[in-house]
């Protein structure tokens, strides 16, 4: 079915639910700025309230709107096949873990999804979720053992708390996509995936040339889900080489 934009709406393969942005029928809603209110959180009531990735979000059971945009990114580059292990880093709240339970088949037994998180993240049916850091060095072997093998694809939409300083975020946001590769680095089976959001700054760069030694192809991608004014981008990487040939 498609909306009145030609967008594709409803359910996807495997009866998973199929990308394309919401349909926007309703008038805007205007948010009065507020004594006790902070002009930023003024504009951020009122972006969430006219967004409709957010209604959409809340419609489907999704925790976050965030989930479009794995959605959006498994249709195009077709990730989460049935049946594959997948781990899911920075979890919290946990979008990107429904959206990967619901696509492996986990629920039906046919894959495995863990999500992991320094924040506490309501359990979610089909997927194993862990409270730990993943700069922890045992955590790998945590993740693993929940897994029963190596993972197939791991994700990550790790972001840090803003600070108001777009240099500052960028850094902090390229050392977390850092720590999220080398969890990835080991635990993923030679020829998995590894995507990870990033912002688009220079720094980094080094990340990138890591990536192209450890995987075999290099994509990247800005989701429609992604806000237009956001820096952030993603990268997919495919064909994973194996700890000696990443040089680890």
């Amino acid at each position: 079915m498609a909306d009145e934009g030609g967008h594709s709406r409803g359910r996807g393969r495997r009866g998973s639910v199929k990308a394309g942005p919401p349909a926007t029928r309703n008038a805007a809603v205007r948010v009065r700025s507020a004594r006790h209110r902070k002009p930023s959180s003024t504009q951020w009531l009122s972006r969430q309230l006219n967004d409709p990735y957010v209604a959409e979000a809340r419609r489907l059971g999704y925790r976050s709107r965030a989930a479009f945009k794995l959605i959006e990114l498994d249709d195009r580059f077709r990730l989460l096949l049935p049946g594959r292990r997948v781990v899911d880093l920075g979890c919290a709240p946990g979008g990107w873990t429904q959206v990967a339970v619901e696509r492996v088949g986990a629920r039906a037994g046919r894959g495995a999804v863990v999500g992991i998180d320094l924040a506490e993240t309501a359990p979610i049916h089909g997927a194993a979720i862990l409270r730990a850091d993943i700069h922890d060095p045992a955590v790998a072997a945590t993740i693993r053992a929940e897994l029963g093998d190596l993972a197939d694809i791991v994700l990550s939409d790790m972001a840090p708390s803003a600070s108001g300083h777009a240099a500052t975020d960028h850094l902090r946001i390229v050392a977390l996509a850092e720590a999220a590769f080398s969890t990835a680095l080991a635990i993923l089976n030679p020829g998995g995936i590894f995507v990870a959001k990033v912002f688009q700054g220079g720094a980094e760069g080094l990340l990138l040339a890591q990536l192209k030694q450890a995987f075999a192809e290099l994509r990247h991608a800005k989701p429609p889900a992604s806000r237009p004014q956001s820096a952030e981008t993603y990268v997919i990487a495919r064909g994973f080489r194996g700890r000696r040939e990443a040089g680890r």
